[in-house]
């Protein structure tokens, strides 16, 4: 279940997965899942290939929760 209150995060920001989960109020195997069935995209770091969300994904993806 996501978090009742509206992520305080910046539209143009970059976030971890830790970070992600923080502000969404789920655990990283739920993010996980959610990214694997295409209801939030992520992007990827060059320099170390790890998964980022960006700011206005992650307020996109919890808009579409309510």
């Amino acid at each position: 279940m996501v978090t009742a209150t509206e992520p305080q995060v910046a539209p143009t920001g970059r976030y971890t997965v830790k970070q992600t989960c923080e502000h969404l109020g789920i655990h990283r195997n739920t993010l996980r899942r959610y990214t694997e069935e295409g209801h939030i995209k992520c992007s990827f770091r060059r320099e170390t290939a790890r998964k980022i969300y960006l700011g206005k994904e992650i307020l996109r993806f919890w808009n579409s929760q309510l």
